[in-house]
């Protein structure tokens, strides 16, 4: 476990704005309550309560990864037809303490879905 700091900053805010996930038309998650994760140089990522997501619309996966900052993730596929949608959807169900907000959150591959910031 690595703990966040100035060599590899991650912060967690609250986006003001509206948060929309759709694949073609159709929305899979729709919030006004996104946190925002900044980790180092990377882009900002929104992590979406789970309250705020069409589970129906999604299928968990096998698939499984590690980041030594805020720990193990699990993932879901994305189910609509014409979908890109396999492991497009990540989370962590016991994130480590420096990123304890994000529990309960999913966050999306903007190359798999679109992501769209509403101001």
């Amino acid at each position: 476990m690595k703990t966040p700091g100035p060599d590899h900053p991650i912060t967690i805010g609250k986006n003001p704005d509206r948060v929309l996930v759709k694949v073609g038309d159709l929305v899979i998650a729709d919030t006004r309550d996104a946190l925002s994760l900044q980790e180092a140089n990377y882009p900002a990522v929104q992590y979406i309560p789970r309250d705020d997501v069409d589970f129906t619309q999604l299928e968990r996966s096998e698939h499984q990864t590690y980041c030594p900052y805020k720990g193990d993730a699990a993932y879901y596929n994305v189910l609509p037809a014409g979908a890109d949608g396999e492991n497009a959807v990540w989370f962590y169900e016991q994130p480590y303490v420096a990123v304890a907000d994000i529990r309960d959150h999913v966050a999306f591959y903007p190359d798999k879905v679109t992501i769209e910031i509403i101001a």
